[in-house]
């Protein structure tokens, strides 16, 4: 595959690489119409399932069958309701029996049309069918395109809390495009910045300091576009490099993306996955971590302070309700994959830039973290 063609044909292109695995992220504009072209490039087989939600499967599910159909592929489209209520293995097993019905055997491929829930749960269903068959992703929010459609880690929720089940599965191709970013709600837009804030406190100071004179409305902007697409491209950049030194979670390095998520997970379970969107959980959980790293990392306060301002500068909510179930949110914490034997694995940040994982975090810790929620 030249890599001249592709950066004359798209916008971006970013090399995905690993130990044991290599793929393309495609970011620009008008991408979906060369998916089929795309795949054809990279699979051999004829048949592949598009599993999308009802709010996304309307809007550009018509668009990918087409741009398949034309490139000699054999789709089948299955559709799930929107929502994290949707991903169970239950939703897994249903999808999987009806992509048996369709026919696909171990030479189809998945396509995930959706947000991190769909990227999630059709990465999971072709990592178990037939013991593993190749993953596409097409996420359609923001934060998916910065965040869980890089890396392979797929799953579904349990009761007890979310991706517990789920297994480390890479896509063979990720095709970002913006277009479909036009289509989000404000607040759905918002919330992927959560995921870029992040990235830029644990990695990348720089790109921090970019987002001071930035705004969520203003990279809406059609004039905007290219400062999208590069935005986009940095955090899969920096996402990319951690999942590459520890793809399967084990050293702690790929921990660090972690960075918010123990109480912000904890604060979507404990509104029953309705009160907040993820990205705005992540956001509260971005601002409890800042206050524990304040008492056990040195992180000063004044870039405490000006992390809780750049939330807010995307709109991002920094404190709960009053009337919100806090205590739920510490019974949901242990459920939480980063416990391990006991220990709480937590991340933390002594300065804008850089982050570290800590054993030494106390429930307490957490809790008076919470409480100044």
């Amino acid at each position: 595959m030249s890599v001249g063609i592709l950066r004359f044909v798209f916008r971006i292109v970013v090399e995905i690489r690993g130990a044991r695995y290599c793929y393309w992220a495609l970011v620009g504009s008008g991408l979906i119409r060369q998916l089929g072209k795309q795949a054809r490039k990279l699979l051999s087989g004829q048949t592949c399932a598009i599993i999308s939600d009802s709010n996304v499967e309307p809007l550009f599910a018509g668009r990918v069958k087409r741009s398949l159909i034309s490139a000699g592929f054999k789709p089948t489209l299955i559709t799930v309701p929107a929502g994290e209520k949707s991903k169970t293995l239950k939703q897994a097993g249903a999808i999987c029996e009806q992509m048996v019905a369709a026919g696909l055997d171990r030479q189809s491929f998945v396509i995930g049309l959706g947000g991190g829930v769909i990227g999630d749960m059709s990465g999971f269903v072709a990592a178990i069918y037939h013991r593993g068959i190749p993953h596409v992703q097409i996420p359609t929010t923001l934060l998916a395109m910065v965040d869980s459609s890089i890396g392979g880690k797929t799953g579904v929720n349990t009761a007890d809390g979310k991706n517990l089940i789920g297994a480390v599965h890479q896509p063979s191709l990720v095709i970002d495009d913006v277009d479909v970013l036009k289509t989000l709600p404000r607040r759905e837009f918002n919330q992927g910045f959560a995921e870029v804030i992040k990235h830029a406190i644990i990695a990348d100071a720089k790109m921090f300091e970019m987002l001071k004179v930035a705004r969520a409305s203003g990279l809406r902007r059609a004039s905007e576009t290219h400062a999208l697409q590069r935005l986009i491209k940095r955090n899969i950049k920096i996402k990319a490099a951690v999942v590459a030194r520890d793809e399967r979670d084990r050293s702690g390095e790929r921990a660090i993306l972690n960075f918010g998520h123990t109480v912000g997970h904890a604060i979507e379970r404990a509104g029953n996955y309705r009160k907040f969107l993820h990205g705005e959980a992540l956001s509260l959980g971005i601002v409890a971590a800042c206050a524990v790293s304040i008492k056990g990392a040195g992180l000063a306060p004044g870039q405490r302070d000006a992390v809780i301002d750049l939330l807010q500068r995307f709109d991002l909510p920094t404190c709960l309700p009053k009337n919100f179930p806090r205590e739920k949110i510490f019974k949901a914490l242990k459920f939480d994959k980063k416990f391990e034997q006991g220990e709480i694995r937590f991340v933390v940040t002594p300065r804008i830039g850089a982050a570290c994982l800590r054993s030494d975090v106390t429930l307490e810790d957490i809790r008076e973290a919470v409480d100044e929620l």
